[in-house]
């Protein structure tokens, strides 16, 4: 499958629900993530709180909203796919109140209470977290979101993540023309 092809499947996988669409972007891992976030103006939070440092500034998670098309989520679609970029997200929840949501994630303490940032944005880390929540957790994460989208393990794949009954619903579809 040509690059346009699997960028066009991804768009049509994250946009086919009557939702808002917004990505985690992980700083660390997006190439000049915080020029193209000022070039191409798309409505986006950091998800850390305050002033940052420039060199936390482009480290830190960023909450960005998409829009079906725009030459930013096209650019996130077609460099971004397969690198551990980050996790899509589909909400009727708007920008402000995510970034709340998401927030929450970000610290976790270890046996010893030592905190620990929660890289839950990295597609590697989701994937292998949302299996092991109890309803509990589960009913947490999500939140207000609808479903997650990320890259599987395979970037052939997009594994889709929902809440249903209490319940974890996982799906992973083939990208390929053929599905």
């Amino acid at each position: 499958m040509n690059t346009e092809a699997l960028a066009q499947a991804i768009t049509d996988h994250l946009f086919g629900e009557d939702a808002n669409v917004y990505a985690i972007l992980d700083g660390a891992s997006v190439p000049d993530l915080l020029q193209n976030l000022a070039t191409h103006q798309p409505d986006y939070e950091c998800l850390y709180r305050g002033e940052l440092k420039p060199d936390l500034a482009h480290v830190a998670p960023y909450l960005v909203c998409l829009e079906r098309d725009a030459d930013f989520t096209n650019w996130v679609i077609e460099k971004g796919w397969g690198q551990h970029w980050g996790i899509f997200v589909a909400t009727d929840a708007d920008l402000r109140a995510l970034r709340r949501h998401f927030r929450t994630f970000l610290i976790v303490y270890n046996s010893d209470g030592k905190p620990l940032y929660f890289r839950y944005y990295d597609p590697r880390v989701l994937r292998t977290y949302l299996p092991t929540c109890n309803a509990e957790e589960l009913k947490t994460m999500f939140g207000p979101v609808a479903s997650y989208m990320l890259e599987d393990q395979a970037p052939a794949n997009l594994r889709r993540f929902q809440l249903t009954s209490g319940a974890l619903q996982q799906q992973t579809k083939p990208l390929s023309q053929e599905s």
